[in-house]
């Protein structure tokens, strides 16, 4: 593999954690696997290995963009992710209110109905408490 794809295996398990991660590879097969590796590179070896912003900034971004172009199925992973990166449930909030305002109500709804379910099933509900306190 390439020191890229490597650098992106790191942040993978840095931002995700080695469970989601390990579960994620166990399920890679010959057909999934140029799409998988094409993701460790570009995405988390490239994008989220950056050092432009922090990975709290990036949580933020990545959150409000899925949730812009309704992309809701990954929003859960990446709430789950903010334990690592730092954004807080303010943060995120604040990064939805933004999505109802530019793209509207309905996809923010969404997101915060997602967002919420996912903070209780990692047990953090009270607001204002960052998902990394848990």
């Amino acid at each position: 593999m390439s020191e890229r794809y490597e650098q992106g295996m790191r942040v993978r398990r840095q931002v995700l954690g080695d469970a989601h991660v390990d579960r994620s590879e166990a399920t890679k097969t010959d057909f999934d696997e140029p799409f998988q590796t094409l993701i460790a590179e570009s995405a988390w070896g490239t994008v989220w290995a950056g050092d432009g912003i922090s990975d709290r900034e990036r949580s933020m971004l990545t959150l409000a963009l899925l949730a812009a172009l309704g992309n809701f199925e990954e929003i859960p992973m990446h709430i789950r992710a903010t334990a690592r990166t730092g954004a807080s449930k303010q943060d995120v909030l604040e990064a939805f209110q933004h999505v109802a305002i530019y793209e509207g109500v309905p996809r923010a709804n969404h997101a915060i109905k997602l967002a919420k379910q996912t903070y209780a099933e990692m047990g953090t509900g009270q607001p204002g408490k960052r998902a990394a306190d848990i």
